[in-house]
């Protein structure tokens, strides 16, 4: 099965940076999919059901805290989910943990730090 990665965040060039930065994981036969608010990235975990989801906080119709919680607490899904969020407080910390996240990232980030992490998760050759 091809390893899956979404990445979800409402402002457009960070999604563009993230993509950029595990553009070389599609050497090694990753396909990566992009959502610009919580409500699509949910759609696409539903359809494509990728292995990893980096997901940012605060998006509109849908932020990433209700979109880990129904696919960690309701769907029951398997998927690692990265928060990432500008936000560093430990309040959302905290709720990140509640609704099964599997990892925080505080932007700005560091793009090897989150390309070491999509390798470590999808088990890839670095």
């Amino acid at each position: 099965m091809q390893p899956k990665i979404l990445i979800v965040d409402d402002e457009m060039h960070i999604r563009a940076l993230i993509e950029q930065t595990l553009e070389e994981l599609e050497d090694d036969g990753v396909e990566l999919f992009t959502a610009q608010d919580g409500e699509e990235g949910l759609n696409i975990i539903r359809e494509e059901e990728p292995q990893l989801v980096f997901l940012d906080v605060m998006m509109p119709k849908m932020n990433g805290f209700e979109v880990c919680r129904k696919v960690k607490r309701e769907d029951g899904m398997n998927i690692y989910i990265v928060m990432l969020t500008a936000k560093g407080q430990e309040f959302d910390r905290q709720k990140g943990e509640e609704v099964g996240a599997d990892i925080y990232m505080t932007k700005p980030f560091d793009p090897d730090a989150l390309l070491e992490k999509a390798r470590e998760v999808l088990k890839l050759e670095s």
